[in-house]
């Protein structure tokens, strides 16, 4: 964690305001994060909100461990996410806007639970991998976002990225004893 962030998450544990300039820094990234698991902007607006009231009523017990402020509440939002799955199972749609048209119906279906099959099995991958997988690919981080966030080294992250996606390959080929969803295809 840089000094100037890890400065402002110890105003934050007596000082409001420090808190609110965490919460604008993060807000953007906690919400990508949230909305890229529930496909619901409804939904992963009160599971953002939840995330923050957690992070504000805890904040007094954070401790940096060397890593970023953002892993923390990361793993609040993961947690978060998971009671969400957990209370309202239901709650997953199909995300909003698919054609209309009948093929292109049928073509985005069959896409989205390519998608959804691979981020099944994202969730099995060992912690670092996963982590490095959902931020790169579910929340369109930059690689030098996600390094960050990750408290590793760009090049690492890219490393953890490159395993998982051979993990995953095989994964694939495994159980499906069939061709690649071609989500995973590399281009």
């Amino acid at each position: 964690m840089d000094q100037e962030e890890q400065l402002l998450v110890e105003r934050a544990k007596v000082d409001p305001d420090a808190f609110g300039v965490l919460y604008d820094r993060h807000l953007a990234g906690v919400y990508r994060y949230v909305y890229a698991r529930l496909h619901n902007a409804a939904a992963a607006e009160d599971v953002t909100a939840e995330v923050f009231i957690k992070a504000l009523r805890n904040i007094s017990r954070y401790q940096a461990r060397g890593r970023p402020f953002a892993c923390w509440l990361y793993r609040i939002a993961a947690n978060a996410v998971a009671d969400h799955f957990r209370h309202e199972p239901e709650s997953r749609e199909l995300p909003e806007g698919l054609p209309d048209r009948d093929a292109q119906v049928e073509t985005s279906a069959i896409r989205h639970l390519e998608v959804d099959d691979i981020w099944r099995l994202v969730a099995r991958l060992p912690r670092q991998q996963r982590l490095a997988m959902r931020l790169r690919f579910g929340e369109d981080r930059s690689l030098k976002e996600s390094a960050q966030i990750m408290g590793k080294s760009e090049p690492a992250v890219k490393l953890l990225i490159y395993r998982a996606v051979g993990r995953l390959r095989l994964e694939t080929a495994h159980h499906a004893r069939a061709p690649m969803p071609s989500a995973l295809a590399v281009s």
